[in-house]
């Protein structure tokens, strides 16, 4: 790859119906995992928005160069430059960087055209962003699913404020408490994908949305002709067998408790030994950030009642306040920067976050009118 290969290419696929096009973005860092930065964000935007109003523009597809990966999360790296620089202070490339992620999560559950996203591969942190709020989410046997913040001081953003409670049972809260990978069985059974198809299938669903006869152009017939082409697709071969459905009694009551650590320790004391994808999860969570671990908890509470706009709102306040705590500069430093992955997190233990640390992390740096989503 050249350095002058753009990081995202913006097509438009003529149809064989004339009048009518296929719009089509492919994320286009395949050594980064195609790790989502403001300037790709800034590019998908942009051509959202102008598609959006065009008349000829019947569906788009999101997709990414590489086999590996759809998207393995936001730019951690940009973020933590600009957390060292700002020394305490909430980074001016944060508030932008957010801003722009979320306007265009936003803007793709809102889209007035089907939107395809093919998450094949690794879909992690900005990648689930981009995948949730497609009208028609696919995954493939190669999927690896996951909201993995715990591990860097952060808090499943990108909107999981919205979908993570949505999900069946205490599912949502225990994924974002443990970082827990889902495959494409358990992303169809928690409802955060719509199909399950060949990884194989790539070409196939764009020269199937090529080749429609198109000549409908209300959203719902549109979506309807969108979900036809997707079920001619070839399953795969071998579905993986699913983590989450099985093990959902034992999430439910693990989760049951009423408070954050009463949740934690549950999971933290079971015994895991058995089962090698519930042990993993425990692990992740016993490395975890206790910050965190408060903020997925409130996160789900409060997400739970509120608009979509709203869960963006208050995630663009939390991920601000995280960029002046320290906490996900640490994560981010340990993972990613020093790899020495012993990360000194601010306090040892769910139970010795103070109340206050926690409320501070919900309050706006902003008034209502200066709320850089204020828009939405």
């Amino acid at each position: 790859m050249t350095d002058v290969e753009p990081v995202v290419i913006v097509e438009e696929l003529k149809t064989s119906s004339d009048h009518y096009t296929i719009g089509r973005l492919t994320l286009n860092k395949p050594k980064a995992l195609n790790a989502l930065d403001l300037e790709m964000a800034g590019i998908m935007l942009d051509a959202l928005q102008q598609w959006q109003s065009r008349k000829d523009i019947v569906a788009v597809v999101i997709d990414a160069a590489g086999e590996k990966a759809f998207c393995a999360g936001g730019d951690i790296v940009s973020m933590y430059k600009s957390m060292v620089e700002a020394n305490g202070q909430i980074p001016q490339f944060l508030e932008t960087f957010f801003k722009t992620e979320y306007t265009l999560d936003y803007t793709i559950h809102n889209y007035s055209k089907p939107v395809v996203v093919w998450g094949s591969g690794i879909v992690m942190g900005g990648g689930m962003g981009l995948l949730c709020g497609a009208s028609h989410r696919v995954v493939t046997e190669t999927s690896r699913l996951a909201m993995p913040e715990i591990t860097i001081g952060l808090y499943p953003d990108v909107g999981g404020s919205y979908f993570l409670p949505r999900l069946p049972g205490k599912s949502g809260l225990f994924l974002g408490l443990t970082g827990g990978q889902m495959n494409g069985t358990d992303a169809r059974y928690v409802g955060l994908a719509d199909a399950l198809v060949a990884s194989s299938e790539k070409s196939n669903l764009l020269n199937s949305l090529l080749e429609y006869p198109w000549n409908e152009t209300d959203s719902e017939s549109l979506a309807g002709s969108v979900t036809t082409i997707i079920d001619s697709l070839k399953k795969p071969d071998l579905s993986p067998s699913s983590n989450v459905e099985p093990n959902m009694p034992l999430i439910n009551s693990l989760c049951a408790a009423d408070s954050v650590s009463g949740v934690v320790n549950a999971i933290l004391r079971a015994d895991m030994k058995e089962d090698k994808w519930l042990s993993r999860a425990q692990s992740t969570l016993a490395k975890g950030s206790p910050i965190t671990m408060h903020l997925v908890y409130e996160q789900c509470q409060k997400g739970a009642e509120m608009t979509l706009a709203d869960c963006f709102r208050m995630e663009a306040n939390m991920s601000c306040r995280c960029g002046e705590s320290g906490e996900f500069q640490e994560g981010v430093r340990a993972l990613l920067i020093d790899k020495d992955m012993s990360p000194k997190w601010k306090y040892k233990t769910v139970e010795d976050v103070p109340e206050d640390v926690i409320e501070h992390f919900f309050s706006s740096p902003w008034s209502a009118q200066s709320h850089p989503l204020a828009a939405l």
